[in-house]
């Protein structure tokens, strides 16, 4: 496979594992298609093209320095010069792939929050709340990412001769598909038996060992779980404070989630919305394993490293 085969497999099998279904996904192309359409030829000029078949904004190829056959991809959770550093004294790497994403990937990461409105309406809350209160969480982060050094690490990868990607929701939608299935399958009463659950996914349980695993944010462990939304694994980043009210109205007792801010778990614990943090690498080396799995496949080697844990599951 070539970088861009890659990368098209990526988005596919992000689209397939979208909580909001693959149809879904592709009306929201369908109507980005037709807005495009419409633009002036001004507007068209400065049109993200790539999104027209990209639902994923932070996911990107960020430099093809050689258009080869890849056999050996780095793959770090984030990438920074330090990696790109770190695969020349490797050698033989074809690909650098981060999951975090990087340059124009970063510049458009608030893109992707609009996810997260679409699978809290799946679980009760009202498309008009969750869109109205994730809007000011949204230009927050767009605000946030705006001072960041876009290009800082693709820059290195271009001077040191390497192809460099980002998969960010691509990778996260496959972790949320995992754990809503699994919830979804064992339906953990307490939070003990949830925590209990996720402890036996590998990933988890190799956190453990370094004492980043599953924990209790918010409630007890004898706490009834009630409706575990899995609403915090995928779509960009940390959704909004104000979000956890409008939760437990919609009947969500339990939110499984990768990390979460102090704002956040006081308005949770004032809504009485029990939180479970199942671990930022951890959940992210989960969805990140998915994809690798189906590289793997294809006769790709992969050097894990920036704090991916590798489980494979062939």
């Amino acid at each position: 496979m070539k970088v861009k085969e890659i990368y098209n497999l990526a988005i596919k099998i992000g689209i397939e594992s979208d909580l909001r279904g693959a149809n879904f996904v592709q009306k929201l192309l369908q109507q980005k298609k037709e807005k495009y359409d419409k633009l002036s030829e001004k507007e068209k000029a400065e049109f993200d093209l790539e999104s027209l078949e990209n639902p994923y904004s932070d996911s990107r190829i960020l430099n093809i320095a050689d258009d080869k056959e890849i056999k050996k991809v780095l793959f770090g959770i984030d990438i920074d010069p330090a990696e790109i550093l770190l695969a020349k004294e490797l050698g033989g790497i074809d690909l650098i792939i981060s999951h975090h994403p990087l340059g124009k990937g970063l510049a458009h990461l608030a893109d992707v929050m609009a996810l997260q409105c679409d699978v809290l309406n799946l679980y009760g809350v009202p498309i008009n709340v969750a869109e109205g209160l994730m809007r000011e969480k949204v230009g927050e982060v767009a605000r946030g990412v705006n001072k960041a050094n876009h290009q800082r690490t693709v820059d290195t990868a271009k001077l040191l001769g390497f192809s460099l990607m980002c998969l960010h929701t691509t990778c996260d939608n496959l972790a949320a598909k995992f754990l809503k299935e699994k919830v979804e399958g064992k339906e953990p009463n307490t939070l003990s038996d949830l925590v209990s659950l996720l402890k036996e996914i590998p990933e988890y349980k190799e956190a453990m060992k370094i004492g980043a695993g599953p924990k209790i944010f918010v409630g007890n462990p004898e706490n009834r779980c009630g409706k575990i939304a899995v609403t915090e694994i995928t779509g960009g980043t940390e959704g909004s404070p104000k979000i956890y009210e409008k939760m437990a109205q919609a009947g969500i007792g339990t939110v499984v989630g990768m990390h979460i801010s102090e704002e956040n778990k006081k308005e949770a614990e004032a809504a009485n919305v029990n939180i479970v943090i199942a671990g930022h690498m951890s959940s992210d080396s989960l969805g990140i394993n998915l994809f690798l799995d189906e590289l793997e496949k294809q006769g790709i080697e992969i050097i894990p490293c920036s704090g991916l844990i590798r489980v494979k599951r062939n």
